[in-house]
């Protein structure tokens, strides 16, 4: 915390920690898969003052890019932003994209959301209102894409594919996520509670290439150059 700018004094700091964490993997490829999570952290200085912040954000993985549910996705968290500042969707899109990117791969893990920490500026039940809403936002924002692919057809192509992006997943929770970092350092903390974050399955090709052309390189090119959605 003392690297992202917290100014804490003491060591060996009381804190408190409270939020939601939920990731769905579906299925049918056809079907992305989405992650949120939102938190409240508090620690106690050596004077005995209280240092308080939130966090979180929304973030969308397809395996097959469907311009319009991207669309709707991002949209629907723009609207939940604007009820409180103009500025968070821009700010929190443009964060979201830089911290879930796999550097040794060169791209992004999915098509982004928002994404944002350390959000203290402003009066606590203001900011917790803010966080609610983009809590609530993600049923709107996400059920519609399951109703929409659900039923659509899929084969082993499809399901090979989907397994090793979700392989790319596996690799950005792992070796970059800082939650999952703040979780093992923990003491206490189930490790199996940190893993349930990743899918059941996953898989990778040595050198594996989508063709030219494919639906597949569509995804890899957008993943690689994020797109402004809204």
């Amino acid at each position: 915390m003392k690297t992202r700018g917290k100014t804490l004094l003491r060591e060996n700091m009381p804190f408190f920690a409270i939020g939601i964490s939920s990731i769905i993997h579906p299925r049918n490829p056809h079907i992305p898969t989405v992650h949120f999570n939102y938190r409240y952290f508090e620690v106690t200085d050596e004077e005995g003052k209280k240092h308080w912040w939130f966090g979180g954000g929304t973030d969308l993985t397809p395996f097959y890019l469907d311009d319009a549910d991207v669309e709707h996705f991002h949209k629907t968290l723009k609207q939940a932003c604007e009820k409180h500042s103009t500025s968070y969707y821009p700010d929190f899109k443009k964060w979201c994209d830089s911290y879930f990117f796999i550097p040794h791969r060169g791209e992004t893990r999915g098509v982004g959301g928002i994404f944002f920490d350390d959000l203290e500026k402003g009066e606590q039940e203001d900011l917790f209102k803010f966080v609610s809403d983009c809590a609530a936002a993600v049923t709107p924002s996400y059920l519609p894409l399951v109703k929409k692919n659900k039923d659509t057809a899929y084969g082993d192509k499809e399901r090979r594919w989907q397994l090793l992006r979700r392989g790319r997943y596996v690799e950005f929770n792992l070796i970059y996520d800082r939650g999952t970092k703040f979780g093992f350092s923990t003491p206490g903390v189930g490790y199996d509670r940190l893993l349930m974050s990743l899918p059941l399955n996953a898989s990778w090709e040595y050198c594996h290439k989508p063709e030219p052309g494919s639906e597949e390189a569509r995804l890899t090119e957008v993943l690689q150059n994020p797109r402004d959605w809204v």
